[in-house]
């Protein structure tokens, strides 16, 4: 560890950074190139961010020896999360004071400090930023500072609202109570209750005395309007008796409402869509064998059986897809996970590929791996979505590449093509439901963007967890990391 952190390259790496930023991009690039500045100019092993979300922690940007970690949710019940959201902002600690799976990784990895920071905006943690150092060597001096001002840094990209929070829960916390307001004649706030503030977040002192900073509807309607910050509030209002033309305004919170409104409206688009492809093709082919069989040849009723045939496995794989994406997975509703052994299921998953895809396959899969945790009908969904994703992405005929390998604590597996590749801020994007890198009626590529999604919901249920990211030499990586049996 150096005696103080490198401040001219971290200043001119910085430098770099805000510029990308006032260029335009925003997102994960730019979080990772912060890191990738950072991690030289501490002296540190490897830099990783978690995003925090009312539903746990998520590693979403990593370097160096914690690029591992790409992808890895961190629970609410996870020890490590509790410790992060509590405590001192910025804080250096031994990696044995956490208690649980993500102090053995870092051991493991020889990863035994680290100062963390995080990311706050109004008094509420977006997310931690972590610098990982292997020997237990005195702090630099400076360190924990510029780590502090790094995460500040961070905070305010969240602010912006520019590609970050990564994901759609994000930090905002939804209101408890319905806000109130009482607006004069002239349109300035007379009253704002705590609820108007949280709901809001714009305190009693900025609102009084100011303009509504949203649209009043008509006396007696109702109104959605949209925050700047992407919320949604329900707004109604009245006017108040007496004399000085007093009105009054309730609003609430209803982001996540318009949230299931655009996904049923979103399901059925896509479910129409992209069931109408197979249905029109097996139409078509049934009423060609039923009109023209006398004068079909044999080699021709063989292709419609067969066209036929591929069209309804699709037909059927849509369905399966479209119904688990619809449905939560309950307690009870899976089997318990067993050991297996990795190498086996994934060869007998591949021989369950269709015959086209089979043939790109080119395993590279040792042996001695130790049982994986999970299960064989799992195993083989993911593995079908995986290879399906990279076959629809990449020339016909390129290979696909199957490897597997194994620490102390996970065994996982790739599955690597040579195709177009995916952009990094789209690494996490990726994985949402209905989510597509092209949309519109001229998209090259076809599908209803739930193949990945149903991947790390499949993975996660089995404590394991799965990313993407670009291939060294182009095309993608997808991996799967699964416990140890």
């Amino acid at each position: 560890m150096p005696e103080r952190p490198d401040y001219a390259a971290l200043v001119a790496g910085h430098t770099v950074v805000v510029e990308r930023i006032n260029s335009g991009d925003s997102g994960l690039p730019v979080l990772t190139q912060l890191l990738r500045v950072a991690q030289p100019a501490l002296g540190a092993a490897g830099m990783a961010f978690v995003e925090f979300t009312p539903n746990g922690g998520r590693v979403i940007a990593a370097t160096g020896a914690a690029e591992w970690a790409i992808g890895r949710p961190l629970p609410p019940s996870d020890p490590a999360t509790a410790f992060l959201m509590q405590g001192p902002r910025v804080q250096r600690v031994r990696a044995d004071r956490f208690t649980g799976n993500l102090a053995e990784e870092l051991a493991r990895r020889g990863l035994c400090w680290l100062v963390a920071a995080r990311a706050e905006i109004g008094g509420r943690a977006v997310g931690s930023l972590h610098a990982l150092h292997p020997t237990s060597d005195g702090e630099a001096t400076g360190e924990s500072a510029v780590i502090g001002y790094l995460a500040t840094c961070i905070a305010h990209m969240y602010g912006d609202q520019t590609g970050l929070p990564v994901h759609g829960d994000g930090p905002v916390v939804a209101a408890l109570a319905d806000g109130l307001a009482v607006v004069d004649g002239d349109g300035y706030v007379r009253l704002w209750n705590p609820a108007a503030a949280q709901v809001t977040g714009r305190g009693t002192g900025q609102a009084l005395g100011q303009p509504l900073p949203f649209p009043l509807p008509p006396p007696g309607q109702v109104l959605d309007h949209r925050l700047p910050d992407g919320r949604w509030l329900r707004i109604t209002s009245g006017e108040l008796p007496g004399p000085g033309a007093l009105r009054v305004a309730t609003f609430r919170d209803v982001t996540d409402q318009q949230h299931r409104d655009q996904e049923r409206d979103l399901f059925v688009a896509v479910t129409s869509h992209e069931l109408r492809t197979p249905v029109t093709v097996i139409k078509g082919y049934a009423n060609t064998l039923t009109d023209h069989w006398d004068s079909l040849t044999d080699a021709d009723r063989r292709k419609a059986a067969r066209v036929i045939g591929q069209r309804a496995n699709e037909l059927a794989r849509l369905v399966d897809r479209l119904l688990s994406s619809a449905t939560d997975f309950g307690p009870g509703s899976e089997t318990p996970p067993a050991a297996l052994d990795l190498v086996e299921a994934l060869r007998s998953a591949v021989a369950g590929l269709p015959t086209e895809l089979r043939q790109r396959i080119v395993l590279d899969l040792p042996a001695g791996l130790p049982p994986a945790l999970g299960d064989r009908a799992d195993l083989a969904t993911v593995l079908t979505e995986l290879t399906t994703n990279a076959d629809k992405y990449s020339p016909p005929g390129s290979p696909i590449g199957i490897s597997a390998d194994a620490d102390e604590r996970t065994v996982a597996f790739r599955v690597v093509d040579e195709g177009i590749g995916i952009r990094p801020e789209h690494v996490e994007r990726a994985f949402e439901r209905f989510w597509q890198g092209e949309s519109g009626d001229r998209r090259r590529y076809p599908g209803a963007g739930l193949g990945l999604y149903l991947v790390r919901r499949i993975v996660e249920r089995r404590n394991g967890w799965v990313s993407l990211r670009p291939g060294t030499g182009g095309g993608t990586v997808a991996e799967v990391r699964l416990p140890r049996g």
